[in-house]
């Protein structure tokens, strides 16, 4: 079981070197939930479970190509909760559209593992 500590290093080393989805198996936890600041193409703003996520993951990965992405931080809120944040250089492959993006992930630990995420936009 990792510490906060671990979890949040983790999180931006994985995202700065291009292994992020590698997380979905070492930090998260099967119960995890995902929030959006706005909704997903079906309207949706989150998602439960780990399954759903990697849903998320797939389609966001099908319909993106990324040139690049950098995670700073992490920035520690209490005992059990971490931010990063995310610059994004990505195309929209349906549109062409290409956009620069950047975010803040809200994390919140349990038990060893990220059981919540919150993203601001």
């Amino acid at each position: 079981m990792a510490d906060i500590k671990e979890i949040a290093e983790m999180t931006v080393e994985y995202n700065n070197t291009g292994r992020s989805r590698e997380l979905l198996e070492k930090v998260y936890s099967d119960k995890v939930e995902s929030f959006e600041a706005q909704g997903m193409p079906d309207g949706a703003r989150g998602t439960s479970g780990l399954k759903q996520l990697e849903g998320k993951w797939d389609w966001w990965e099908g319909a993106h190509e990324v040139h690049s992405s950098t995670a700073q931080g992490p920035f520690y809120h209490g005992e059990d909760r971490f931010g990063v944040i995310y610059e994004i250089d990505v195309t929209d492959k349906s549109s062409g559209e290409r956009m620069q993006m950047r975010e803040l992930g809200l994390y919140t630990v349990g038990d060893g593992k990220i059981v919540k995420e919150e993203f601001f936009y």
